[in-house]
């Protein structure tokens, strides 16, 4: 199998663990992938799998601009008023976030199971 054409090989590192249970990203994993300062970290089929979070994802550009038009701003009022509105995405996203994630709900398999397994009632 190490034969095949374009076949990309894993890296693997091997890590330790702090007495904190902590642990830390490679700097050459975390500059390929180029994680900032969160990612998401998922349980699935006993590992753990690290997914970085770009930011980038999040970018309204074209609805801002859209609305700030419609509103009547042209020239530097325009881009001066696209930078602000476009600054305070992330931080409303943020505050979302920290509003909403004392209400989040850890699953384990068997409430999973509830939430995605077969409906009784058909």
């Amino acid at each position: 199998m190490d034969n095949i054409p374009n076949r990309k090989k894993n890296l693997v590192k091997r890590i330790a663990v702090s007495s904190k249970k902590q642990i830390t990203i490679p700097k050459d994993f975390y500059e390929q992938l180029g994680i900032g300062n969160e990612v998401l970290i998922e349980l699935a089929d006993n590992k753990l799998i690290i997914h970085p979070i770009h930011e980038d994802h999040f970018d309204f550009s074209d609805l801002i601009l859209k609305d700030l038009i419609e509103e009547g701003y042209t020239g530097e009022e325009l881009y001066k008023e696209f930078v602000y509105r476009k600054s305070q995405i992330a931080p409303a996203f943020n505050a979302m976030i920290s509003e909403e994630r004392p209400k989040a709900k850890t699953y384990t398999a068997d409430t999973l199971e509830e939430l995605f397994g077969e409906d009784d009632e058909q």
